[in-house]
């Protein structure tokens, strides 16, 4: 069985844009006109390895495929995803008993896996694997009665499902600003962990504090900020004082794409602004300005990209720069569940995600 993709047309604006030439009386531009584009940007290993499961899920098991919470935080992918069968629900008691269910790429609590086995529920855990390695942290270090200060945001599915994991000893701090009020009960035995889709420098603004109140604070075995948050950020900071605006597309629950525009205003961008979709670009942006940076966040495809790239081509930003940081090649294998089920189909055509050529995601979208 093969896979379809489905594309989608963007909303549309009900306003009719101000032309080239119009925005140029505005506020004229001296010098040429160009565009940094950031790279790393668009799907990490662990977005597509999730959108991919849900898509598999549905090829093979067919409509209609359940997924709790959005698989990844955009809203074309999800909205493409429901076009071929899936029903995104925010609790399992909305899943009919004995249906198929997918776990989110942001993780879930015991208790979420709980309610699904007592309602004879399938299940199929997309999790990502690099936030699965903070929920086994967060269990190793209640195990050995350790407080645990969770650095993340109070109400994002990811930061629930990792504090579910040992309620009892997680403490959720959203930032520098919540420092003063953490207590423990031993501070010889305190250890930070992290969301993964954080600002680095919030954060260890936060792990600076922390350490001066309890000194003996122990870091994680290895970092819980993704690698792909870490390049993305790092990307959009070496572009930022060049550019006189920056263009990041993500969707507005998307942590990560969130940081991006908070990262490129930080580090030197005159103005810098979120959009889902091309045509959520304002034209008046544009006045006065020669150098536009262009990013994505993790969880975006290309082709969202594209469409802003030829947006920006049509009021005179057609020479664009490729800003390359990083080289990303890492693979996740596909959630066992489905694995088993694509062995015994003889399906081989996608047993990893991770990251695909830009060309290749912009083409299957």
């Amino acid at each position: 069985m093969t896979s379809t993709a489905v594309s989608l047309s963007m909303p549309m604006v009900p306003r009719k844009r101000r032309s080239p030439e119009e925005v140029q009386a505005a506020a004229p531009v001296t010098g040429p006109k160009k565009v940094l584009l950031a790279a790393p940007r668009g799907y990490c290993a662990g977005v597509d390895r999730a959108v991919i499961a849900v898509e598999k899920a549905l090829e093979h098991y067919g409509a209609p495929v359940y997924v709790r919470k959005q698989i990844v935080h955009n809203v074309h992918v999800v909205t493409s995803l429901e076009a071929q069968g899936a029903i995104f629900v925010d609790e399992t008691d909305e899943v009919p008993e004995g249906a198929l269910v997918i776990f989110s790429a942001h993780g879930v609590s015991p208790a979420v896996v709980d309610s699904a086995e007592q309602r004879g529920l399938r299940t199929i855990d997309a999790t990502c694997p690099l936030v699965t390695k903070v929920h086994k942290e967060a269990v190793r270090f209640a195990k050995d009665d350790f407080d645990i200060l969770l650095i993340g945001h109070d109400g994002h599915e990811e930061v629930e499902g990792t504090a579910g994991e040992a309620p009892e000893h997680i403490q959720i701090i959203n930032g520098p600003h919540e420092v003063d009020k953490v207590t423990v009960r031993d501070p010889e035995k305190v250890i930070w962990l992290s969301q993964t889709t954080l600002s680095v420098d919030e954060t260890m603004e936060t792990v600076r504090l922390l350490k001066e109140r309890f000194p003996t604070l122990q870091d994680p075995p290895s970092d819980d900020i993704c690698y792909a948050t870490t390049n993305r950020q790092v990307a959009i900071k070496k572009i930022s004082p060049q550019a006189d605006l920056v263009i990041v597309v993500g969707s507005a629950n998307s942590s990560n794409s969130v940081r991006l525009v908070e990262v490129a205003l930080e580090y030197g961008a005159k103005a810098s602004y979120r959009v889902d979709f091309a045509n959520e670009v304002d034209e008046s942006w544009f006045e006065g300005v020669a150098t536009v940076g262009v990013t994505s966040g993790a969880s975006v495809p290309e082709v969202l990209v594209q469409d802003v790239l030829r947006l920006l081509a049509d009021y005179g930003y057609g020479s664009v720069e490729e800003v390359v940081t990083a080289e990303e090649d890492l693979l996740f294998s596909l959630p066992k569940e489905l694995r088993a089920t694509l062995k015994q189909a003889g399906d081989s055509t996608r047993n990893l995600g991770g990251r695909r050529s830009l060309q290749e995601d912009a083409t299957r979208n």
